[in-house]
């Protein structure tokens, strides 16, 4: 059963305007299933363009008004597929979107490394950026019940939400799949794109990363565990977030000195791709990370759920020196804050007093398996 991925409709809403819709996501979390929908719904005013195909990219070269009004023709939707492969995509785009009216144009990407550095500053004003995640549980509760979901739980703290998985009959099979995605297609990215010569050093770093989950990270004792400097260490991790592996959050400061503001914590965007990395797929009741693999998995899914109501605060944790922290701050543009601590156990939680103290307008929240839902579906 496919389940609908409500990025699918937020492009569908932007067709037919003068735009060029950049949607992101690493590979396999669904982005050739959304287009292959898109294409079936405007199949007559599409022309669809692969951008790992070394002839679309040779002729898309030729950057004159003439040469893409004979390649588009009467097409309104325009699809590049892995634009990112394509050298000067972002003034190949800006040339088409500015000169040939009544089109739309949805640039794809497994990476934003080139699609983001080459197309932003020329695109400016032209187009809106889409980010798809692995599934997220508001798209799986489009599909299932309430105590499916309760049911499902514990397997998508272990295994994760990319698409595939849901197919896999076995949880051997589901074990390999993630073995497979780390090594065949979320590093190949990160090889294909920059100067790094070798996958050892950043399944290195992504191990440590992994067993850091929902701790501040240290970039120098990176370094020094990876025997390497730490404005390397900074680089890999700017490259690991840019292909959708892994993302920050830092440290929220405003009123107290004692609060914690230039150190960050490093999550994944997946717990399967997290527990690959560790090899460790033990069932809940065996493990000593559930409060990290929870916290995470509310984290990305709160960040989801935000995403599919277009609603996009900034992010943060907060943590003073003497070891008062929230896991999660959300300070919206009008500088409203909701702070969510995470808990997996029946241990009740209060807001920090320094916290309340600092900041007596925040909304404060723990959530934990009893009212998940309120914050990741409802």
């Amino acid at each position: 059963m496919e389940i609908p991925r409500f990025i699918e409709q937020k492009l569908s809403h932007q067709i037919g305007k003068q735009k060029v819709l950049m949607l992101y996501g690493s590979r396999r979390t669904g982005k050739t299933t959304i287009i292959e929908n898109i294409v079936k719904k405007y199949m007559d005013e599409t022309l669809m363009l692969l951008g790992e195909d070394v002839q679309v990219s040779e002729y898309l070269q030729n950057r004159t008004v003439s040469n893409y009004k004979q390649l588009i023709g009467d097409k309104k939707l325009i699809i590049i597929d892995e634009a990112q492969a394509i050298p000067n995509i972002g003034k190949i785009l800006k040339l088409m979107i500015d000169s040939i009216k009544g089109i739309t144009i949805i640039a794809t990407g497994s990476s934003s490394l080139d699609l983001v550095n080459d197309a932003g500053e020329p695109l400016v004003g032209r187009q809106i950026e889409f980010q798809l995640f692995p599934l997220a549980q508001v798209e799986f509760s489009m599909i299932e019940n309430r105590l499916e979901t309760l049911n499902q739980l514990p397997n998508r703290l272990i295994y994760g939400g990319y698409p595939e998985l849901v197919h896999l009959p076995s949880l051997n099979e589901k074990e390999e799949y993630l073995k497979s995605l780390v090594n065949s297609y979320l590093l190949k990215d990160l090889l294909a794109l920059t100067m790094i010569k070798g996958a050892d050093v950043l399944l290195r770093l992504l191990k440590l990363l992994a067993f850091q989950v929902g701790s501040q990270v240290s970039t120098v004792e990176l370094g020094n565990s990876l025997q390497i400097n730490k404005e390397t260490v900074d680089r890999y991790l700017d490259l690991l977030s840019k292909v959708f592996i892994i993302f920050p959050l830092g440290g929220f400061s405003q009123n107290l000195r004692k609060e914690v503001s230039k150190s960050k914590k490093w999550y994944f965007y997946d717990n399967g791709i997290r527990n690959a990395l560790i090899n460790n797929f033990s069932p809940l009741n065996f493990r000593n990370d559930v409060g990290a693999l929870w916290e995470q998995w509310i984290i990305v899914e709160r960040m989801k759920f935000n995403n599919s109501k277009g609603y996009a605060p900034q992010y943060y944790f907060w943590r003073t020196y003497d070891g008062q922290e929230i896991d999660l701050l959300e300070v919206n543009s009008n500088q409203e804050m909701q702070a969510i601590e995470c808990k997996w156990g029946a241990a009740k939680a209060k807001i920090p007093a320094a916290f309340g103290k600092a900041y007596p307008h925040a909304h404060w929240s723990a959530i934990n398996k009893d009212n998940f839902s309120e914050w990741v579906i409802d």
